[in-house]
């Protein structure tokens, strides 16, 4: 990290009232996005990447630290514990179903089983598909209060915005199949939401994340099947 962080900086964006993204420069990896969340019961860091630099250190405890980081899938546990080390020892969660994909055990880690988690009014949900333990976080206070969903690898925002989309192994382009991706709807339809946050920079959807769910579950079953 301290060799990374020699050539690479993180960047923030503001993307919406109360949500900051966060993204390693020049790109790195894969490009992901950590975001970085406002809630009533303190910020938490959603995903991770793989630098935390000073200047991210000194505007995460500007703005009151982290109450917890909530992971999505194994492919975000990156530097973790080094972001819960810097910020507090703050806890990590991750869903039990993906334990056996931590490499580096630590005691920030809280591993979590069923089907949701309430951190706070915050509320992670398992909905399996891309990992067993694959999860997405539904914060209802966001956008004004209609919600907002942030889904990581779960769910893939597709280019035009307008859809997300579902895969098993994304390098590899294999699919998941109807019973898997009709679960993943079931997981996040009695949770309301406007806008669906990816886990790549622009992939965000603004409005009628819940109908955007339905529709896109509806025309993968369709293509799959055809």
């Amino acid at each position: 990290m301290a060799i990374l962080g020699k050539t690479h900086a993180v960047v923030w964006n503001e993307e919406a009232k109360g949500v900051h993204s966060l993204q390693i420069s020049p790109y790195f990896g894969i490009g992901q996005r950590a975001l970085l969340i406002e809630g009533p019961d303190g910020n938490i860091l959603w995903d991770c990447l793989s630098l935390i630099d000073e200047a991210s250190q000194a505007r995460i405890a500007a703005m009151g630290g982290l109450s917890a980081i909530a992971i999505s899938h194994p492919h975000f546990y990156s530097s973790m514990l080094e972001w819960s080390a810097t910020c507090g020892d703050v806890p990590i969660h991750i869903h039990a179903d993906d334990a056996e994909w931590v490499q580096r055990p630590g005691d920030s880690l809280r591993l979590w089983a069923g089907e949701t988690l309430s951190i706070g009014e915050a509320t992670m949900i398992r909905c399996g598909g891309h990992f067993e333990g694959s999860s997405v976080l539904h914060c209802p206070w966001l956008e004004d209060g209609r919600g907002a969903l942030f889904v990581g690898d779960t769910m893939q925002v597709t280019m035009d915005r307008k859809f997300v989309s579902f895969m098993r192994s994304y390098p590899n382009l294999i699919p998941l199949d109807a019973r898997a991706v009709k679960a993943i709807s079931d997981a996040v339809r009695p949770h309301r939401f406007d806008a669906i946050y990816g886990a790549f920079p622009g992939r965000t959807i603004e409005t009628d994340g819940n109908r955007v769910v339905e529709r896109s579950m509806e025309r993968y079953v369709k293509a799959i099947a055809s």
